[in-house]
């Protein structure tokens, strides 16, 4: 009940942004979506379900008479990664939304292209890596995207960040399909479980997020292509027990970049 009402002051803060007449300016919802998100990380481990939906009602009841919709164009793609991103149960153990949010919107004929292509990327890891578990997440713009979890324990020693040979074997084949791929963007978050304490875990999840980054881009990834590459400890765990080797992980997250996005638009995408 507590947080309930946390929700509900915060939604009230946004509401203040819309004016007496009912129409939300587009610089007043670029705020309110910046704010939305920081207040998110603040409020990550309550129910923030009833703060989603009450945006969503808030920026519906937004009307585009002479000043534009919430973000302008982009609003829709924006808030359908924000419920996304809420509501998708394989999307465990994120320090952050996955990706940007870009500033148009992604039409919908092109986020179908997006979507069929993320398929197909998804398949290639299936089948060329062994040693991961391979799941479709949504990206910060509601686009479908690609979650790749490695087990640290068949990648690092204990207390280690240096990479065993078998997991140099899993990441080279996983490094082609990131090299016949360009267009997409890597984001690379590591985690511990919660034994040994954060002084330990944040730098250790930090340098295997890092080894892995390092060891991809010796295989020949361009580093262009990893966006965000950052260790979390214990945060976000899979499951809440204090010795848990299924929160010991690397998860690599490929999505749509920019270029990829306008590629879809103009329909060479995979050509």
């Amino acid at each position: 009940m507590f947080s309930n009402l946390l929700v509900i002051q915060f939604v009230a803060k946004v509401l203040k942004k819309v004016d007496k007449k009912g129409q939300y300016h587009k610089k007043r919802g670029i705020f309110a979506y910046r704010l939305f998100f920081r207040q998110l990380e603040i409020m990550k481990k309550m129910n923030i379900t009833i703060a989603a939906m009450s945006f969503l009602l808030l920026t519906g009841c937004g009307t585009n008479q002479g000043n534009g919709t919430l973000l302008g164009a982009g609003g829709g793609a924006a808030l359908g990664g924000l419920i996304g991103a809420i509501g998708n149960h394989s999307h465990h153990g994120t320090g952050a939304l996955v990706g940007a949010a870009i500033g148009a919107a992604v039409g919908s004929a092109a986020g179908t292209v997006i979507g069929h292509h993320m398929d197909k990327v998804k398949q290639d890891v299936i089948k060329n890596v062994n040693n991961a578990s391979v799941d479709e997440v949504t990206d910060a713009n509601g686009l479908k995207a690609v979650k790749v979890t490695f087990d640290s324990g068949l990648q690092f020693d204990l207390n280690k960040a240096s990479l065993k040979s078998a997991a140099q074997v899993d990441l080279f084949k996983f490094a082609k399909v990131l090299k016949n791929d360009s267009q997409l963007s890597v984001d690379i978050q590591g985690y511990t479980d919660a034994t040994g304490g954060d002084k330990i875990n944040l730098p250790l999840s930090d340098a295997r997020a890092k080894a892995v980054a390092s060891y991809l881009q010796q295989a020949g990834v361009s580093a262009s292509q990893f966006k965000n590459v950052a260790g979390y400890g214990s945060q976000n765990p899979i499951v809440n027990q204090e010795v848990a080797p299924q929160n010991r992980r690397v998860e690599v997250y490929l999505y749509a970049s920019d270029a990829m996005v306008k590629s879809a638009e103009n329909g060479t995408l995979g050509e």
